[in-house]
């Protein structure tokens, strides 16, 4: 059976190239992942982002074997509190978004006991003083789903009050997150 083309699910769909080769490699695709939005790729050449997660989760996937990452940048835990966005943008809560990544991943071949899943964001950017937790709230969401379907989560950069931003190449899974112009890692 052959594997659905990479690309984005959500309100978008999109495969801009990467004129400078800068961020992964000349003639590679730069799959970008806006809120509410996911991407899963089979592509080696292929590297999924997402710019500015504050509150927002990243959900990364990546099957070594089957050669296949995905990601999803969701806005909010719940989507109890919008069914109609949920219905028309399901990948911007935890509880929809989540299982909608894995299903678009197991349709290019992606298997949930070999995937390696990483957390990133969650942050408490609010400056006025309310807050509400929502980056607190999402991370706890995003865990509770992943944990009641036997989903262990193998690396996390979450919390504080910084925004990030997350690279996924898919050739080798590699991760790099990087918040601000000093502070880079690998997860």
């Amino acid at each position: 059976m052959a594997s659905p083309p990479a690309g984005t699910v959500g309100s978008r769909v999109t495969h801009p190239d990467i004129g400078d080769g800068r961020a992964a490699g000349a003639g590679a695709t730069r799959l970008v992942v806006g809120i509410g939005e996911l991407a899963v790729s089979n592509r080696p050449g292929d590297v999924i982002v997402t710019h500015a997660l504050g509150s927002c989760v990243a959900v990364c996937l990546w099957d070594p074997t089957a050669g296949v990452a995905g990601l999803l940048h969701f806005l909010l835990p719940d989507s109890r509190i919008n069914p109609q966005r949920a219905a028309d943008q399901p990948a911007a809560f935890a509880d929809t978004g989540i299982p909608l990544l894995f299903q678009t991943a197991y349709a290019y071949g992606l298997h949930k006991n070999r995937c390696i899943v990483r957390l990133v964001g969650g942050a408490e950017i609010a400056t006025s003083g309310a807050t509400f937790d929502i980056g607190k709230r999402n991370v706890l969401s995003a865990k509770n789903l992943l944990w009641r379907n036997g989903v262990l989560i193998s690396a996390e950069a979450v919390g504080g009050r910084a925004a990030r931003t997350v690279n996924l190449f898919v050739a080798n899974g590699r991760l790099v997150v990087s918040s601000g112009a000093d502070r880079t890692e690998e997860l």
